[in-house]
């Protein structure tokens, strides 16, 4: 490649989970001690090595070192400062089973502990694990795991086309939460620019010339302490022979534009992506010397891109800023999958339309190729990407009329429940008849080997529907009897059926396709199959209808029916990009509505609707707010509203802040909603007590994300917590989430405690009660 000037293409990061989810398999088996660490290392240098070696292949100029991680890439960061919490008991640099006790609570060696809180990632459904500030904070002690991974793919490239990649210091400083009393953060700025400072000239010292520092917070509304903090702060990191590209992505920087534009680095990175509006501002205030990053391959989405039209953009810029214009995806391509290559088992036409991590690196480089050779060089490129798309846009397949009319139809009242929850909760607790403090689950139940490769079996034709049903209703009623045995008031089926909570549904839903290798990092080995939005969606017949009235028959106990709301399936799919959001969604909620109705009809007395993406699509910038919520709090209510009142609507969400968005939450009417909120220790809830949140509310006493199964004490102080801020005919007891992640012996364990901590706190309770009534 010769020195690194004139027009690149780079990439802000890959995928790390491997085209065949290798890395999920191997942290998995290392994580049951079934392979040694040196095993599980020699995985990660293999995935590193391949993936150095294709994205150079495939013509990429700079690559990215350090975007690999074993678990996420701010936890990396973490340890790389030596920021580890006190209860951690490590002096020094941690090693590996440290870093996966603070994400998980357990590892092959070491205590246990509670693991660290884990949230969104911005606007995305990648969890970061938080990191853990206090005052005293040195950032002394970290690991050399970056400037190791540096040294290993200087064997595979040279050094100068490597790019070291990390967490920039103020977007880690902002993500991270004190571990005690608040304080302000922006006290540990000396300490932590000294920190970076260090890694930057160790850096420099390994011969590569860019480092790319990712500082996705200056697309947010930022105080002006910490716009402040970026000049004080950059300008401390200047290490002589090393050059910095500043990333910023997933929004508009608006008025820290200029901000970033002036502070010492030497390139920007801006997303055009998803504001494309902001190329004209950078172009009039960028500085001569500095290199303009240009995000304009969508890292967030499969759909392949009218190369042409993008070309157009880029050759404006170019003429202004010549060899200084550099092409990249808008983001780091962690949030896509590998290889569309793979899909062989969609039709091709389906399949021309997409491009997956692989192609999208193809398309950046065409992207380059045609700036410096000009179009005619790459025509026949450039227009089969403009046919892909005109195809796409002009299929048949991605309009029913039908479902349009009936969007448009839709009233104000059909997302209105027939009475106010006080009377609601009359009529449903006549009918339910439950102790104070009810006890749930969130859903699902243990995914064992055995119902996986019974689905598995059926789905390749070895098994026959008689055979394959009557195998789920034994585990279904697996999961009733222990439920009723552990002495859980609301029961849920289990979910046997389903292998995702989206992509179940997707696959009953009219315009969804499915891929079989589109896996997606969601937290450590969690990995999440998103269903591809194409055309107009319906529901041609009932979903889990069946499942769960079958479930119902087996019990006298209330049975909640489980259902994945718009939002959700909206956010956690990749959504067609020629119709707005909101349509979309309502067009899903509109499905959900049917599905509502039709259990109700079948009797059940409770309804589940998650929506734990609801805080996730809230927009980064807060003047968008209002228009989101309106339209995602509606079709919430679009999708419960046609419930009668003795019917108790459920919803869910969890890994998220709800300080900000606590009056729409209250909007969507949901009778019950149940939240992660053990990490934090019941954190999460004092929005819910400022507020005055009028519905009922199951905090999550077992973190579910962790294999440790906390005693029963520890259960019962935080319902005992919970109940200081929320009254008790309010306040239900139930886990974070569901429960597929786990085994039997821990769930069996925890559920146990969990009956018994609220057993206990109902004793209480009745105690306090019978001493007032003298």
């Amino acid at each position: 490649m010769g020195e690194t000037t004139g027009i690149l293409a780079h990439n802000l990061g890959f995928p790390r989970i491997g085209a065949g989810r290798e890395l999920k398999r191997a942290l998995e088996a290392y994580w049951r001690g079934e392979t040694s660490r040196e095993a599980l290392e020699a995985t990660g240098r293999m995935l590193r090595e391949h993936h150095l070696r294709l994205q150079a292949e495939k013509g990429i100029d700079l690559v990215p070192v350090g975007d690999f991680s074993f678990y996420d890439h701010v936890l990396d960061a973490t340890c790389l400062l030596g920021a580890l919490p006190r209860r951690l008991g490590t002096d020094g640099p941690p090693d590996l089973d440290d870093y996966f006790r603070m994400a998980r609570g357990r590892a092959p060696r070491g205590e246990d502990v509670p693991a660290c809180e884990m949230t969104k990632w911005f606007d995305t459904n990648y969890h970061y694990i938080v990191p853990e500030l206090r005052p005293d904070l040195r950032f002394e002690g970290g690991w050399t795991r970056l400037l190791d991974e540096v040294r290993e793919a200087a064997e595979w490239l040279e050094p100068r086309r490597l790019k070291p990649v990390l967490v920039g210091p103020l977007t880690w400083l902002w993500l991270g939460k004190p571990e005690a009393e608040p304080f302000d953060r922006l006290t540990l700025l000396e300490p932590l620019a000294a920190a970076y400072g260090r890694i930057l000239s160790g850096l420099q010292a390994l011969g590569v010339e860019w480092v790319q520092l990712d500082e996705p917070v200056l697309a947010l509304d930022l105080p002006a302490e910490w716009r402040q903090a970026f000049e004080s702060l950059y300008s401390r990191l200047q290490v002589r022979g090393l050059r910095v590209l500043l990333a910023t992505y997933f929004g508009a920087l608006d008025e820290n534009l200029e901000l970033a534009l002036r502070l010492p680095v030497d390139g920007i990175h801006l997303d055009l992506v998803r504001a494309p509006g902001q190329l004209e501002a950078a172009l009039d205030r960028i500085g001569p010397y500095k290199v303009l990053s240009a995000g304009v391959i969508d890292g967030r989405n499969v759909w392949r891109a009218d190369l042409g039209a993008v070309l157009d953009r880029l050759e404006a810029a170019r003429a202004r800023l010549g060899g200084r214009l550099w092409v990249a995806p808008s983001c780091s391509l962690l949030h896509v999958p590998v290889d569309a290559a793979l899909e062989t088992g969609l039709d091709e036409e389906l399949r021309g339309w997409l491009a997956f991590a692989v192609q999208k690196l193809e398309e950046v480089a065409l992207l380059r190729d045609a700036l410096r050779e000009g179009r005619a060089a790459h025509a026949g490129r450039l227009e089969a990407a403009r046919a892909a798309r005109a195809a796409r846009l002009a299929s048949a397949r991605t309009r029913d009329e039908a479902v349009r009319a009936r969007a448009a139809a839709v009233t104000e009242d059909m997302a209105r429940r027939r009475s106010p929850y006080p009377d609601r909760r009359a009529a449903q607790r006549a009918r339910l008849e439950l102790p104070p403090l009810p006890t749930t689950t969130i859903g699902s139940f243990p995914q064992t080997p055995e119902i996986r490769r019974t689905r598995r079996a059926f789905r390749a034709g070895e098994l026959d529907r008689e055979a394959y049903e009557r195998a789920m209703k034994a585990e279904i009623e697996r999961c009733i009897r222990f439920q009723e045995r552990v002495g859980l008031d609301v029961l849920v089926h289990g979910e046997p059926e389903r292998n995702d909570m989206v992509e179940y549904f997707g696959e009953q839903l009219a315009g969804f396709a499915f891929t079989r290798n589109g896996w997606v990092q969601s937290y450590g080995s969690r990995c999440v199959k998103p269903p591809l939005i194409y055309g107009d969606v319906s529901r041609p017949r009932p979903m889990t209808v069946d499942w769960i009235a079958h479930a119902q028959s087996l019990t006298d106990r209330p049975v909640k029916g489980m259902l994945t709301g718009p939002v959700t399936i909206l956010q956690w799919s990749f959504v067609r990009d020629d119709l707005p959001r909101e349509a979309v969604a309502t067009q899903i909620a509109l499905a959900i509505r049917d599905e509502v109705a039709d259990l109700e009809a079948a009797g059940i007395r409770a309804i589940q609707i998650d929506e734990p993406a609801f805080r996730e699509g809230l927009p980064l910038r807060r003047r968008d707010w209002p228009g989101y919520l309106e339209w995602a709090v509606r079709c919430f209510r679009l999708a419960s509203a046609v419930a009668r009142d003795e019917t108790q609507i459920h919803t869910h969400m969890c890994y998220s802040e709800f300080n900000d968005v606590i009056e729409a939450i209250a909007a969507m009417d949901a009778d019950v909603i149940s939240i992660e909120a053990s990490r934090s220790r019941m954190e999460l809830l004092e929005a819910f007590a400022r507020f005055d949140y009028p519905n009922e509310i199951g905090p999550g006493v077992w973190d579910i994300h962790s294999p440790r199964v906390p005693p029963v004490e520890e259960m019962e102080a935080l319902v005992r917590r919970a109940l200081e801020r929320i009254p008790a005919e309010r306040l239900w007891v139930n886990p974070d989430c569901g429960l597929k992640t786990r085994d039997w012996p821990e769930v069996e364990q925890a559920l146990a405690h969990m009956v018994e901590a609220a057993r206990r706190v109902r004793a209480t309770l009745a105690d306090a009660a019978r001493a007032a009534d003298g």
